[in-house]
């Protein structure tokens, strides 16, 4: 309007040096916006920046249309003046419906005095807020100090800690490894205590057998001397009998009639029953005597001491002596059945060997086995399963260099548990008072460190037991002279 104005002055007043006027006008009308684009470009944060660019517009239209109405003044004829009046007033109107809409907003910014009121109250919190801090960073460092204080305490404490902790694993250490230590001692003293009570038992018993092969060997030595005698006058006294009997047959036939006195003495001494018995009488006597001979020397057999060490022996003979000693317990008794007696002897050449601990070994499993059918002979259920109540005794050469003696019973048999234990020293299936534990624990000791033997025992339950014997029938030297130097200490 002001371009409009100033204009239509120009042009009536016809004054034509006056363009100098005109160009500031126009700068004005374009400055305007310029200085409006640049205040919004900085200032981002101004509020209603939509109304300084429509103010902007605004002016922009104006100078144009101030630089028309210059033009048209020297170019009447032009009609780009009525058309950026009308741009300008499009322009005009839109600023005016604008400020309309704009005017509540602009009337409810705040008043300077409220602004300057509500920028001293940011400035109070400002201030009371350095307050604050301040306070909170002089609490922060006594805190921080206090933390210092309290950790350099805890890592005092954590230092004495972790040095009692390290004190204590080494006390522990070395307690676990003593009593590591005591266990082990505590073990080994266990295993010398149990080795020791074998050891003592064993002895015991090797004892006994001993003190009783002296004992039987004794007997044996004085029964064998009137025994003999006897058995050896009794084929003279059979030789006599016979004779007198001749003598009184012969008298008998020519003197059939004897005098009163002398029948009468036939009569009372029952003559022909005297002829017909007493060669009877003097056979048993004979019998009788060759049993106790042959008891005698199968005594003499059985209770070798072995003190000059091995000696080719016969097994057959060893088997022989011991099942003649213990042919009494194989005889029928009572409700016992008798046990039959199976022998099956193979081609054994003599055995280097210790041959009274041999024996012993026969005499325990052999034992054995009569008692295991004298007691399962009270079982109905195992008496139906057999015939009869047997033991088979079988000897044969293995690998050209081995006798191999079989002992077998047809009994119960055994369970694998026990099977397993039957070798430990003091285990016994027996009742307590009938067994110690030790006869086959010794008989294995024997068969293997004094004969480097085998004794292995073969049974299932309801099928039987069998031990199987297995020694060299030449013992190797190196072997020979261990055994002779362990039976020394012994």
């Amino acid at each position: 309007m002001i371009g409009l104005a100033l204009a239509s002055v120009s042009a009536n007043s016809a004054i034509s040096n006056w363009w100098w006027l005109q160009v500031i006008i126009t700068v004005s009308y374009y400055a305007i916006p310029t200085m409006l684009v640049y205040a919004i470009y900085k200032g981002r944060d101004i509020p209603f920046q939509w109304m300084f660019l429509v103010f902007g517009a605004f002016f922009v239209t104006c100078g144009t249309t101030h630089v028309i109405e210059t033009w048209y003044v020297w170019f009447p004829e032009s009609l780009v003046s009525e058309f950026m009046k009308a741009i300008t007033a499009f322009v005009a109107g839109s600023s005016v419906l604008l400020l309309l809409t704009l005017m509540p907003f602009a009337l409810a910014l705040p008043s300077p005095a409220k602004l300057e009121a509500a920028n001293l109250a940011l400035e109070n919190e400002i201030v009371e807020r350095r307050k604050a801090e301040a306070a909170l960073a002089e609490l922060a460092e006594v805190l921080e100090e206090q933390v210092k204080t309290r950790t350099a305490k805890l890592s005092r404490a954590n230092a004495f800690l972790s040095k009692e902790v390290l004190e204590r694993k080494k006390a522990k250490k070395a307690l676990q490894e003593s009593e590591a230590q005591l266990r082990e001692k505590a073990t080994q003293l266990e295993q010398a205590l149990q080795q020791l009570q074998e050891t003592q038992a064993q002895l015991v018993h090797t004892e006994k057998l001993s003190a009783l092969g002296e004992l039987t060997a004794g007997i044996a030595h004085e029964i064998s001397n009137p025994i003999n005698f006897i058995n050896a006058n009794i084929a003279y006294a059979h030789n006599y009998v016979e004779d007198l009997l001749r003598l009184v047959k012969l008298y008998g036939k020519y003197y059939p009639n004897p005098v009163e006195e002398i029948q009468e003495e036939i009569e009372t001494v029952e003559l022909e029953f005297l002829k017909e018995d007493l060669p009877q009488l003097l056979s048993s006597m004979k019998v009788g005597t060759d049993r106790i001979c042959a008891i005698v020397s199968s005594m003499r057999n059985f209770s070798r001491l072995d003190k000059d060490g091995m000696s080719f022996a016969s097994i057959h003979e060893g088997i022989d002596s011991t099942l003649l000693i213990l042919q009494h317990r194989l005889k029928a008794n009572g409700k016992s059945p008798a046990i039959q007696l199976i022998k099956e002897y193979g081609n054994l050449p003599l055995v280097e060997c210790y041959a009274g601990q041999l024996n012993q070994v026969f005499m325990n499993i052999i034992s054995n086995a009569i008692d295991v059918l004298r007691e399962s002979s009270t079982s109905p259920v195992l008496n139906s399963q057999r015939s009869c109540p047997s033991i088979q005794i079988s000897t044969e050469v293995a690998e050209g260099d081995r006798a191999v003696i079989r002992i077998f019973d047809n009994g119960p048999g055994m369970t694998e548990e026990v099977k397993n234990k039957i070798f430990n020293h003091f285990f016994t299936t027996k009742p307590a008072g009938k067994g110690t534990g030790l006869g086959l624990s010794i008989s294995n000791q024997i068969v293997r460190e004094k004969h480097c033997g085998c004794l292995e025992c073969l049974s299932r339950l309801g099928e039987g037991t069998e031990f199987v014997i297995s020694l060299p029938i030449r013992q190797q030297k190196s072997e020979t002279s261990r055994l002779v130097e362990m039976q020394e200490a012994v």
